[in-house]
């Protein structure tokens, strides 16, 4: 008797084959929910794996939690595509292919940790509403990431000036603004193009800004005297905005995208002249952020509040010279000891 667990699905499903694997990096196969599901329909899935779905990412307030989830869970789906498996009958061992296409792919393990874990939530959810039987993902070795040193590409304290004074001097006061923000707020570029213009205010003589982060919850920045020069010389150019019009639009009005930023980003450092302008992307502004406070010495609990990282371990993972010998505090503790005996 057959012992694999199937999700309901048409009669009509397409029968696993053999096929090509799908470069598992690059432009996500599913850029949102609707296109998440537009996967499943196109592997057979039936009305009751659809509409799990939907309650599976509805189950995240924020629009951006949900895309997120979808943009990783999608990767898996084309990736039964690319294989011609049927996702809805996907034995554990095609789950670990899979986690092994990710690896021989050169991905981070950070990256591939998150996008298996989302395959995961996602059958466990299927399971949960009774219309999967197992999930392939239990039980699977997952990569692990704490100890791990930051894969992103990072800018020095140089690199990021050159960049700011050229985009201030060359490009739009949007342009100047968003890379500003980025650069000294440490903002995901998801939570900083989520900001509307009614979420620009002050607290306590501080000119502020509230982001949405991780797990839906709002977090307050400072924004510092750079960047608030650059914003309100953007939004001099719209003396109409309402408050809750995003902060950085698009010409028709709707919020910038992910990847038009992420264009926007690469394009500017390239005309910056920065060396590895073909290997950023708006997270590496978040990555020098860190890099440059724990270079200067800034304590890690500083920074880990600044990145709003709830485990210490993550900001260590920004830090380029942990345990470096001349950093080790042997040596103050001599320093210590020393002054000691001779007061003895």
């Amino acid at each position: 008797m057959d012992s694999t667990p199937a999700l309901r699905t048409r009669p009509d499903a397409p029968a696993p084959a053999t096929a090509p694997a799908l470069a598992l990096r690059g432009t996500p196969p599913a850029a949102s929910p609707a296109a998440l599901l537009s996967l499943l329909e196109q592997a057979g899935a039936g009305s009751d794996v659809l509409t799990a779905t939907r309650s599976w990412l509805g189950r995240r307030p924020s629009v951006h939690s949900q895309t997120a989830y979808a943009k990783d869970a999608g990767w898996w789906l084309a990736y039964c595509a690319a294989t011609r498996t049927d996702p809805t009958t996907a034995a554990p061992t095609v789950a670990d292919d899979y986690a092994t296409a990710l690896r021989e792919s050169g991905l981070a393990k950070s990256t591939r940790a998150r996008r298996l874990a989302a395959a995961s939530s996602w059958y466990a959810y299927l399971v949960r509403a009774d219309v999967a039987e197992r999930n392939p993902f239990t039980g699977m070795e997952r990569p692990s990431v704490s100890a791990d040193a930051s894969p992103t590409t990072g800018l020095t304290a140089a690199e990021l000036g050159t960049l700011l004074a050229y985009a201030r001097e060359n490009e739009s006061a949007r342009t100047y603004a968003l890379l500003t923000m980025l650069a000294t707020t440490a903002g995901r570029i998801g939570s900083v193009l989520a900001v509307t213009v009614g979420a620009l205010g002050s607290d306590q003589g501080h000119r502020v800004a509230d982001l949405v982060v991780k797990g839906d919850r709002r977090k307050r920045v400072v924004l510092v005297p750079l960047a608030v020069a650059a914003i309100d010389t953007y939004l001099s150019e719209r003396p109409d905005a309402t408050e809750d019009e995003p902060l950085f639009a698009t010409r028709t009005g709707r919020p910038m995208d992910e990847p038009a930023a992420y264009r926007l980003l690469r394009r500017v450092a390239t005309a910056a002249g920065i060396e590895s302008a073909d290997r950023i992307s708006p997270h590496s502004l978040r990555h020098s952020y860190a890099t440059a406070l724990l270079d200067q010495g800034v304590p890690l609990a500083d920074v880990q509040d600044a990145m709003g990282h709830a485990d210490p371990r993550t900001t260590r993972r920004y830090d380029r010279h942990a345990g470096a010998l001349h950093r080790s505090p042997s040596y103050r503790m001599a320093d210590a000891l020393t002054a000691a005996m001779r007061t003895a």
